[in-house]
């Protein structure tokens, strides 16, 4: 049992068990909501040349490995530089330019990076960008050092302007695109993404809108001019509609006239955009360390709301897939402030759990085409263990966000329908958040008819970092199908993230907060990281299935996260 300040001068007063918070969640096989689409996968990060770095390495491999096909965007893959990463850079030199002006491409930091991915079992979802030294406009200065506490603003430097010519830049975004073909072959190329710069509605492009739109064009022709059939979209703008930006965008690649090629439009076939939350930080001296971290779910969801709204309104384009290019509770992965002190347990995956399910209801309202909520997490090399910064793991320690992502990756099948009495209201988390005095324990469901087998994800979320009454969960099941209508036992096994569970960060402070944990602390560590089930019967277990309907109970503490298989 978790609970509040507010609930602990009640103790005298009422039970413990008056308390909980009684949940009934309904799920009802029968009632399909179409396919369950594996939104999860995609993952990102600002610096590139870490994926073949030793713990970069390793967690490709985890990604990888995650059950659908995974893909991975990054910054600065044309940047110039060495190709040592610090944070909020990375570099590849794959242009520069001889005495005369004339271009020279080099690949190998490139291909070191592509490699890391697909030999991880990941594929790229190709950001082109940004401008190389030798091409930029502006090119003085360029090189910056970033610490978790700058300023942002000091990042935008000469990468971010506009080229000195857009035939130069088509030019170097079609040799990229031919080696990458000729490298892997067509068959493979085909199945990346390639998107053109990052959030050019804010100071990532130092130039014009009409600008940007040329840049795009450009670098979209020479794509197209390589591999016709290479998947092209756009335009990862922040803050999802940004009020006109995507719309206007939308109206240039459909009806205005291409900078490239001087015909009508712009080859589109998937849409990206940002949505971010807004956390902040509650001064409050009765809470343990004087305050504690409030979330900005609302912010995130009114970004996806947004940009959702803006696409169905095109149609021509409401039924290509989407994807939110970044999709994270705030807006910079590299940076320790007091609002990100959520990152290390298990609030970070309790607030994507509730805020990507409900991007796929959002998607359902209005009947568009949701194929990708991305991650912007990975990890950095040589880092202090659990330092604030926004990763998946530390010294390749896995943390409890990358089990959610095991869990989402378990799921499969046609999502049914399932409707918890805990579960807030989508327009009233869109306007307001979860802030009140009630807490989020939501569900989604799914049910593979060739296995046999019905998943149901739970969460018990609030965007206040502060204890509160667990959840006592019930589920009812109906609707169980053919066969198994009748009166039979299903295996359960019920994985969860608590502090019990799948929480290395728990483990970690449970052991005093190693910097330099001995290989038995580290051997505890990573075995914490690993997806676990709940400990004895509780964890796997016979349930009975009468006539099609079956019920399972269990607490679930906040911030915590259940995935329940049954197997018939």
């Amino acid at each position: 049992m978790h609970l509040s300040r507010s609930l602990l001068g009640s103790l005298l007063l009422f039970p413990l068990a008056s308390l909980s918070e009684p949940v009934t969640i309904n799920v009802d096989v029968n009632t399909s909501l179409g396919p369950y689409v594996p939104t999860y996968r995609f993952f990102g990060a600002d610096e590139p040349n870490y994926a073949y770095y030793p713990d970069g390495q390793a967690l490709l491999q985890q990604l990888g490995s995650l059950g659908n096909q995974t893909y991975f965007r990054t910054h600065n893959l044309l940047t110039t530089g060495p190709g040592f990463p610090s944070l909020k850079f990375g570099s590849t030199n794959a242009y520069t330019e001889s005495a005369d002006g004339q271009p020279i491409y080099n690949w190998t930091i490139v291909d070191r990076i592509f490699d890391a991915y697909l030999d991880a079992g990941v594929k790229p979802y190709v950001e082109v960008g940004f401008m190389p030294l030798a091409l930029s406009s502006h090119p003085y200065p360029y090189f910056f050092n970033f610490t978790p506490e700058s300023p942002y603003n000091v990042i935008y430097t000469g990468w971010s302007y506009p080229p000195t010519s857009y035939t130069k830049w088509g030019e170097l975004v079609y040799q990229w695109a031919r080696h990458e073909v000729e490298r892997y072959g067509e068959e493979e190329v085909n199945s990346w993404y390639w998107e053109i710069w990052n959030e050019p509605n804010i100071q990532y492009w130092n130039g014009t809108v009409d600008g940007f739109y040329t840049l795009h064009d450009y670098a979209v022709a020479g794509v197209k001019r390589a591999l016709p059939s290479a998947r092209v979209g756009g335009a990862e703008v922040a803050g999802g509609a940004s009020g006109s930006y995507l719309g206007d965008f939308l109206n240039h690649v459909l009806n205005g006239t291409n900078y490239a090629t001087n015909e009508t439009g712009t080859p589109l076939d998937f849409v990206s955009f940002h949505a971010k939350g807004s956390p902040t930080y509650v001064n409050d001296s009765a809470a343990s360390g004087g305050g504690f971290v409030r979330m900005g779910i609302a912010a995130q969801l009114q970004n996806i709301d947004s940009a959702f709204e803006v696409i169905a309104s095109y149609p021509t384009v409401k039924d290509k897939p989407i994807v939110i290019g970044e999709d994270d509770p705030d807006g910079c992965a590299a940076c320790v402030t007091p609002q990100y002190g959520y990152r290390n347990g298990m609030l970070y995956p309790s607030c994507n759990a509730a805020a990507f399910v409900r991007a796929m209801d959002l998607s359902l309202k209005y009947g568009v085409n949701l194929q990708g909520t991305l991650t912007w997490a990975f990890e950095y090399d040589d880092h202090p263990y659990f330092d604030g910064l926004r990763v998946l793991s530390t010294n390749q320690v896995d943390k409890p966000i990358l089990n959610v992502h095991r869990m989402f990756g378990k799921i499969n099948g046609e999502r049914v329908q399932a409707n918890s009495t805990g579960q807030l209201q989508l327009e009233s988390v869109i306007e307001n958040g979860i802030n009140g005095s009630k807490t989020d324990t939501g569900a989604l469901a799914t049910f593979n008819q060739t296995t046999n087998t019905l998943y149901t994800f739970v969460w018990h979320y609030h965007d206040d970092d502060l204890p509160k009454p667990d959840s006592q969960v019930s589920v009812n099941i109906s609707g169980l199908p053919g066969a198994i209508a009748g009166n039979c036992t299903a295996r359960l096994t019920h994985y969860r993230i608590d502090n019990a569970h799948s929480n290395s960060y728990q483990k970690w402070l449970q052991l005093g907060s190693p910097q330099s944990p001995t290989a038995e602390q580290y051997a505890e560590l990573k075995e914490a990281g690993i997806l676990r089930t709940l400990q004895g019967s509780e964890g796997m277990t016979d349930v009975k299935i009468d006539n099609g309907a079956a019920n399972i109970e269990f607490a679930l503490p906040i911030h915590g996260t259940s995935l329940l298989v049954l197997e018939m």
